[in-house]
């Protein structure tokens, strides 16, 4: 059969075939018009706008390059309106309920069945008689860290109701959709998912509330496994990441064998506040959540819900001591077993009315008191998370002070501007460079120097855990600045100069934070990795009590705040 025959073959078969797949594109077309709405919108890069499924993007996943792009054009209002008009129940497939959007790294240990509240009870509910920190279940997932910031969050109820919106439930407009908002990586993000929970045997199998009929927990952890890529992605971690997901917040860290001397006062004061907090101590590196002989787990995340100044009065004696509330979010008798542990004799003297004021009680439930003096003896590392600028200070009850905060991203590129720390000065002076200028020292201050907090958050690093990526171990360094019009910085002022602040340390955690007293001028803040050529996006948040100026340099020109980073001006090193 000739070439031009074999044409005219396949051409007879098309126009055979033509009008049936006329047919199908009719039926296709009228399929994809019913599904408008449901968030499938545009895409940057100049993609074309295209109408899919409920709540998906365009490209998939893994087609993408911003991991959270299909995430964030997801609306609740438009997809909820599509599903009650074409009467189903929304299933989310930016996070499907197949096995590899809870491990990526292996298969389930066993066969899990996803299914929705309904099928698991009778009469499910958001929440049952309102949301306390009694209610959080840890399951099968190593994410204690998120157990312990969700129970402090319920302690908390404007910033608990801002983050899991308690007017929804599962019988008004009932669609199987629910929402959740979270701070990520500098901006408020609405996240919805479908009510689809994995289970074995008809029990759930992660994060749980203690109420059999209660889901606001578990979908709490869905929504942000989802966020994070995967259920997997939530295991080991520190409370700090979940509680500034929960609150916008800045998280200072203190090492309890090096405390401050007021930092009782500090902690009293963040109690009023209604900042989060957490605790924890190091692991056992040859043992999993080791058991110590007083009752406490290594390498394990406990909540303080709790800062309160106990009287005690008896015939022979009469003050304050102080004590701290903690909270083990494995909610069982894994309890400190020191004085003031549940039913010790220590107890006898303070009154009934003491007691009732402090609400003690003696259950089997994960939380217990204990002097301050054995909090900070027994533990290792304190979180404290500040809920806003305005609460930075802990001399500052009264919000008298007004904080300024700026924020820009960045990135550390391979041969382009990841250049290590200040050990590698033949490559540190091209990293990233943000100047910020103090103008007027602070009201309180005697010796007439400015406060800056200064925040360095790296991005998406447990979602690109699917990727064999981990935590950059990460920091930054402050110049002062002579000419605060000066173009970039070059190798040679960094080899003949000096720093005058820098990160507490360099740490391989989400976000390395520090509290600095300078002199008004202009700075020069230099975020990096430790070491060479490791990539990444970052965050840089800048916290000062007065205006200031920051920004990073570009073609030699210092931007105001608000300026927007190009990416395309950093230096290059020759090849």
């Amino acid at each position: 059969m000739s070439f031009f025959n074999r044409i005219g073959d396949f051409k007879n078969d098309f126009d055979k075939y033509s009008g049936k797949i006329s047919e199908f594109q009719d039926q296709f077309d009228r399929f994809r018009e019913g599904f408008k709405g449901f968030g499938g919108g545009s895409h940057g890069g100049g993609r074309r706008r295209c109408t899919t499924i409920p709540g998906r993007s365009v490209k998939p996943r893994s087609e993408r390059k911003n991991p959270f792009a299909g995430l964030a054009e997801q609306n609740y209002d438009d997809i909820k309106k599509t599903c009650l008009e074409q009467g189903i129940q929304f299933e989310d497939p930016e996070f499907p309920a197949v096995d590899t959007s809870i491990f990526f790294s292996s298969k389930p240990p066993r066969p899990f069945e996803w299914k929705r509240p309904h099928e698991i009870c009778e009469n499910p509910e958001w929440i049952s008689d309102g949301a306390s920190r009694f209610d959080v279940r840890q399951g099968e997932l190593g994410d204690c860290w998120l157990l312990a910031a969700v129970a402090s969050l319920t302690c908390n109820p404007k910033l608990f109701n801002w983050v899991v919106d308690p007017t929804q439930n599962f019988t008004d407009d009932y669609c199987g959709l629910f929402k959740f908002t979270f701070w990520h990586q500098g901006d408020w993000q609405e996240v919805v998912v479908d009510d689809r929970l994995p289970t074995y045997r008809n029990q759930l199998v992660f994060m749980h509330s203690t109420e059999k009929n209660e889901f606001w927990s578990a979908l709490l952890e869905k929504a942000y496994a989802k966020l994070m890529g995967s259920y997997e992605s939530l295991k080991g971690g520190s409370s700090s990441e979940a509680m500034e997901d929960f609150t916008g917040g800045v998280t200072e860290m203190f090492d309890l064998q090096k405390a401050p001397p007021n930092l009782l006062n500090i902690m009293l004061k963040a109690h009023d506040r209604g900042s989060l907090m957490g605790c924890s101590i190091d692991a056992d590196p040859n043992k999993l959540e080791a058991e110590l002989a007083n009752g406490l787990i290594m390498g394990h995340a406990y909540s303080v819900t709790s800062v309160q100044l106990a009287d005690i009065k008896t015939s022979r004696m009469s003050g304050q001591i102080p004590m701290v509330r903690v909270r083990n979010p494995w909610g069982n008798g894994s309890e400190w077993k020191g004085a003031w542990s549940d039913g010790s004799r220590e107890w006898s003297l303070l009154s009934e009315e003491e007691k009732q004021e402090l609400g003690l009680n003696f259950e089997d439930d994960g939380e217990f008191w204990m002097s301050f003096q054995d909090f900070t003896s027994n533990f290792q590392k304190l979180e404290i998370c500040n809920l806003g600028p305005d609460s930075l200070d802990e001399d500052d009850l009264s919000n008298k002070k007004k904080w300024e905060c700026h924020k820009e991203s960045g990135s550390w590129i391979k041969r382009v501007n990841a250049g290590g720390c200040r050990n590698y000065l033949d490559t540190f002076w091209t990293n990233p460079q943000f100047r910020m200028t103090l103008t007027d020292p602070d009201e309180d201050d005697d010796e007439n120097l400015c406060t800056a907090l200064v925040a360095i958050l790296q991005k998406d690093r447990r979602k690109k855990r699917m990727e064999g990526l981990d935590l950059l171990t990460i920091g930054y360094v402050i110049y002062k600045l002579e000419d605060p019009n000066c173009g970039p910085l070059d190798m040679k002022y960094f080899k003949y100069h000096a720093s005058v602040a820098k990160s507490p340390t360099f740490i391989n955690m989400r976000e390395v934070c520090g509290r600095h007293k300078l002199e008004p001028g202009t700075y020069a803040i230099i975020p990096s990795t430790f070491e060479p050529h490791y990539e990444g996006e970052f965050l840089i948040r800048i916290f000062t009590e007065k205006p200031n100026v920051s920004g990073e340099d570009c073609d030699g020109v210092p931007h105001g705040s608000g300026a927007e980073i190009d990416q395309d001006t950093h230096y290059e090193e020759e090849t």
